[in-house]
């Protein structure tokens, strides 16, 4: 394990699964910890006291509240952004005011981040996106607006990976496949169909992702960047 401690971590997106496994990864190796929330107070506040991280509540809807927060808890050594959200349906009868939102959210507030964290990181800083395979391949109807804002994160890591690179900074994707968590669990209605697809038939597991993302954010990674990391168990193979 690669210790951070002394490391300033902000997580966008941390209360729970993939995100509090980020979290609970940081902190164990000794970095300062904070995260955002949004409906999950309880959640947050107990992950705050069980790991001695800092919650605060944020809309990352809202690109303001989450710029201002950036600037409040840096400069960063690390940024990781999770926060992201998904609607499921017939792109021909959804609400444009949802899928706007669902782009703030997915898009907007990743780049705006990454951007403003960028100014005031010291050279050799880390800037970590959370993804999907989704990305990469969608099997399924019903998923086009987050299929584009996760396709869209791609684009944002080549780009800032250029502008960013003459600093040290490095900015990556990880793009996971079906992972057990709340959104997502490995018991649920779509378990069957989503582990035909794979090779490792089971849903991977938040730590697992954790682990990919503490080791971008880590020395070994120095020369990765502007690149996408998928941790899917072959479900876009």
């Amino acid at each position: 394990m690669t210790s951070y401690q002394g490391k300033s971590v902000l997580v966008l997106g941390g209360s729970r699964g993939i995100g509090a496994a980020i979290v609970k990864r940081f902190t164990a190796e000794g970095a300062k910890v904070t995260f955002t929330y949004g409906a999950s107070q309880e959640a947050a506040e107990q992950l705050a006291r069980d790991t001695g991280s800092t919650a605060v509540r944020a809309d990352s809807a809202d690109r303001n509240a989450v710029l201002n927060l950036v600037r409040e808890v840096g400069p960063l050594d690390i940024l990781v952004v999770n926060s992201g959200i998904a609607i499921f349906g017939d792109a021909l009868e959804q609400d444009p005011d949802t899928i706007d939102r669902l782009f703030q959210i997915n898009i907007q507030t990743p780049y705006h981040a990454s951007v403003e964290a960028a100014k005031q990181m010291p050279e050799g800083g880390r800037i970590i996106v959370i993804g999907s395979v989704n990305g990469d391949r969608m099997p399924v109807p019903g998923m086009a607006s987050y299929a584009v804002s996760k396709s869209a994160l791609q684009g944002l890591a080549r780009g800032l990976g250029r502008d960013f690179g003459p600093r040290g900074i490095t900015i990556n994707v990880v793009q996971p496949g079906p992972i057990d968590t709340d959104a997502n669990p490995e018991n649920g209605p779509m378990k069957d169909l989503m582990h035909s697809f794979m090779a490792i038939k089971r849903h991977g597991r938040p730590e697992e992702v954790a682990g990919m993302v503490a080791w971008l954010a880590g020395p070994e990674a120095g020369f990765v960047t502007g690149a996408m990391h998928t941790i899917d168990g072959a479900f876009g193979a």
